[in-house]
């Protein structure tokens, strides 16, 4: 194998274990980790009877920070159990679009928007038959700003 096929394979392999490790972190500080009060009061906005916009942002922000430290946590240690070679600069930025859009699709409003302007309007509204059309296209989002994030850490 030349050398760029091998650069090409190796960047491959820490673009999936990133991807993995960022996807499985996820999942565990978004549902053990996360507070019931930052899950309940993180979409809050004003103008709905009993909610705060400024609640639902430090609830949020607080959910982000520890997501964003159990996802930078599960990074550094693979990072070194594996020599993945990742470089800081690139595990930052990745951490910080994870974290980024993480806040923007919890606040929920703009999600909410986009698929009313895309057409997924009735499938975001959607609480029936065991199915969470909001819950599923934040997971969503989620998962296609993590690919975004592993694509930039694995550089």
């Amino acid at each position: 194998m030349n050398t760029n096929a091998a650069h090409a394979a190796h960047r491959a392999t820490r673009f999936a274990t990133v991807y993995a490790l960022l996807r499985a972190s996820a999942d565990v500080a978004d549902h053990w980790i996360q507070t019931d009060h930052q899950a309940a009061t993180k979409g809050q906005q004003d103008g709905v009877a009993g909610q705060s916009a400024a609640a639902g942002r430090r609830a949020c922000a607080a959910h982000v920070a520890s997501y964003t430290a159990v996802q930078g946590t599960a990074l550094l240690l693979a990072n070194r159990a594996f020599e993945l070679g990742l470089r800081p600069s690139r595990i930052a930025a990745a951490l910080l679009l994870s974290a980024a859009t993480h806040f923007v699709a919890d606040r929920r409003e703009l999600l909410r928007r986009l698929a009313h302007a895309t057409r997924g309007g009735r499938f975001v509204d959607l609480a029936d038959g065991g199915l969470n059309g909001a819950y599923l296209m934040d997971q969503a989002w989620h998962h296609g700003f993590e690919a975004c994030a592993a694509f930039v850490a694995s550089g």
